[in-house]
């Protein structure tokens, strides 16, 4: 009918999706994503656009590790994570369910958590984590003999997110076991980058005009330290006559007398710093951005900040460092403690890990609190 557009056969009509759809269909396999183009093969590259730039090797972010200003902040982010008391809670409240938790609690003593955790936060500097799971027997039952966090770089993603090992013989991974290695990943924007987006892609630059600018500054200041030397000679002085005189210039550095013969003379030039930027407020800058891209702020790291200051910031880390927590927990939760549970208790709810970030609650100022309302007539209930 003329002035009617007939609706393409691929676009969903009113009358259907009256059932759901399961299983996905923007999926990255059959070169159904448009952002990575043709893939050719059964593995993903990182998306990171500036490690790609880089040659798409990780090394580049393990330089970074080196800066002091890098391994200070992100040892204070690590230990601000572990140093929080961790527990164990039932899935339910079933005889099942606490013996699961009772279980998972002991097997996470025996291997340490805090140095686990420790090692599996650096997925937040690279943007994702892979740790092996070795199993023990433990009479009937299924238990942890190690949790060992592999390096980065040893492993690829297939084209449904799950990790694969490179090999000599295999440089695009071979094909894991199930329920064998547990890996989370952290700071893309979408699903479907499993290598993440880390503190490192943010941290590069920072760094790396910090060095360059730390190089020129100590260029600076050997050449304005020092006077520059200027040696005068007669007309008739001869070749040799010019080099003992340059020579003489040379050693004023190192030597505290030189000689020259009477007819030369050695004088001093102040080199005059016309122009020149400031390298110590760069430094200070780059330094700030890094402290703010990993712990957030700068008041904890750098030295002027007042102690109210630097208590209000600390507000603003402790979300990071409850994120950082819940990152690392939930995704063991989801893989290695439902596993055991399954193999070791089924039927059993899985337990759950998790650390507490939120402070305990000053037990003196609630007290005072009440005493001065009960003055007033308030009555706390027996529950209270």
């Amino acid at each position: 009918m003329a002035g009617e557009a007939l609706a393409p056969k691929d676009v969903a009509q009113p009358d259907e999706g009256k059932t759901p759809v399961f299983g996905e269909v923007a999926t990255i396999a059959d070169e159904r994503d448009i952002t990575r183009g043709y893939i050719g093969q059964d593995y993903l590259y990182p998306q990171d656009r500036l490690l790609q730039a880089k040659g798409g090797d990780i090394a580049v972010y393990e330089e970074i590790l080196s800066d002091d200003q890098v391994m200070a902040c992100l040892q204070q982010r690590r230990r601000a994570v572990v140093s929080r008391e961790w527990e164990v809670e039932p899935g339910g409240t079933s005889r099942a369910d606490r013996k699961a938790a009772d279980f998972l609690r002991e097997q996470l003593k025996a291997q340490r958590w805090d140095a686990v955790t420790e090692l599996a936060h650096f997925g937040v500097y690279y943007g994702y984590m892979v740790a092996e799971l070795v199993y023990a027997r433990d009479g009937a039952q299924i238990a942890l003999d190690a949790i060992k966090v592999r390096k980065q770089k040893r492993f690829r993603f297939d084209l449904t997110g799950r990790p694969r090992l490179r090999t000599m013989a295999q440089d695009g991974g071979e094909a894991l076991p199930p329920r064998k290695f547990w890996h989370f990943s952290t700071g893309a924007d979408n699903s479907d980058e499993p290598y993440g987006l880390g503190l490192a892609h943010w941290l590069y630059w920072p760094v790396w005009f910090k060095k360059n600018d730390l190089k020129l500054w100590l260029q600076a200041i050997d050449k304005f330290s020092v006077p520059t030397s200027v040696g005068r000679y007669g007309p008739n002085a001869s070749p040799a006559d010019k080099a003992m005189l340059l020579q003489a210039g040379r050693s004023i550095r190192s030597s505290a007398t030189v000689i020259v013969p009477k007819e030369m003379e050695l004088a001093f030039m102040e080199a005059q710093r016309s122009g020149v930027s400031d390298n110590a407020a760069l430094f200070d800058r780059m330094q700030g951005i890094i402290a703010k891209v990993i712990v957030g702020q700068t008041m904890t790291t750098d030295n002027g900040s007042s102690r109210s200051q630097a208590e209000v910031h600390m507000d603003v880390r402790q979300d990071i460092v409850k994120a950082d927590a819940d990152l690392i927990c939930e995704s063991f939760n989801l893989g290695p403690a439902r596993w055991l549970t399954e193999w070791n208790f089924p039927g059993a709810a899985p337990p759950r890990v998790w650390r507490r970030v939120e402070d305990a609650p000053d037990l003196k100022a609630i007290a005072e609190r009440d005493g001065a309302i009960a003055r007033l007539g308030y009555k706390p209930t027996l529950a209270y």
